[in-house]
């Protein structure tokens, strides 16, 4: 999607800007104060920045909050498709934000955000993580090898994207993926999902990602991982069970779980402030946000 084609209603639209970094010309959302720390949230895929359109308020009132889509996906242009997987897809948002000018200090990763946020504490000195519904699991059984090459083969299949945009880019298509996730969210996500679906680079940028994303490697190393890590959980995901983010909290030796019983996959969309309540205080414990007393 061309970022002159977003409703002028699209969450954050006036906020966001076009730059070109690394591989990628990205669609980025960047508000509050640039002299504060700056967290970088991180959405899930098939989505884009809007998912964080409820948190990104209250954050921004103390911190600079960098909300790019991921390459591929909503406004972002894939300028290198091999750059899809978990570690170029890392080492491209590090070369965005230096872009920007905002090393980021915390990392909010939705689903797969999550696990980028954790590769990225890897590759950059991080002070916290906070991971929603981490999708830090593998697919059990076949699926585990079956959907990959799938997603491989439609991806460079002619015309696939086109097709697979026509099968979801319906309301009641929508309705459905929306409903296997476990959250009921309000008309204007289901409104941006539905654009989303039906918009052929945005779902060729989603299967790309889907092909190529490897997530052993990094769940081998997950207790070398030494960040304050918040893994919060929807007790009514059926995307990725909470189950998933307790075990991963119990591998992660700065890690603690949170489970949140009555929110589904999309539990920030659900949840009137965005998980703010539970995000901002664990955040600013770990940083200062500006304006914030200074620490004795």
């Amino acid at each position: 999607m061309e970022p002159d084609r977003l409703p002028q209603d699209w969450p954050f639209r006036a906020q966001g800007r076009s730059v070109r970094a690394g591989a990628h010309r990205w669609w980025v959302i960047d508000t509050g104060p640039h002299e504060a720390p700056a967290v970088l949230l991180l959405h899930g895929l098939g989505a884009s920045g809007h998912s964080f359109a409820r948190l990104i308020p209250a954050l921004a009132e103390g911190f600079r909050v960098i909300v790019p889509d991921l390459p591929g996906q909503g406004c972002t242009r894939a300028g290198a498709p091999g750059r899809l997987g978990l570690d170029p897809m890392a080492e491209d948002l590090l070369a965005l934000c230096t872009a920007l000018g905002a090393p980021p200090q915390a990392v909010v990763g939705h689903s797969a955000g999550a696990a980028l946020a954790l590769r990225l504490a890897e590759m950059t000195p991080l002070r916290a993580v906070v991971g929603i519904n981490a999708a830090l699991g593998t697919f059990d059984g076949a699926a585990g090898w079956v959907f990959p090459l799938m997603a491989r083969a439609l991806s460079v299949a002619p015309f696939a994207a086109h097709a697979a945009a026509a099968l979801w880019g319906r309301p009641s298509a929508v309705d459905r993926l929306l409903r296997d996730t476990g959250s009921q969210v309000d008309s204007a996500f289901r409104a941006a999902y539905l654009r989303l679906v039906q918009d052929p680079a945005h779902v060729a940028g989603a299967l790309g990602m889907m092909a190529a994303w490897r997530l052993e490697p990094l769940l081998d190393r997950m207790g070398a991982i030494d960040v304050p890590v918040l893994l919060i959980a929807g007790g009514r995901d059926r995307a990725v069970p909470p189950e998933v983010s307790q075990a991963a909290a119990a591998r992660l030796p700065g890690a603690q779980a949170l489970l949140l019983p009555d929110l589904g996959h999309l539990a920030q969309e659900e949840a009137a402030d965005g998980l703010a309540d539970r995000i901002l205080p664990w955040l600013a414990a770990r940083l200062q946000p500006a304006g914030a007393a200074p620490k004795i």
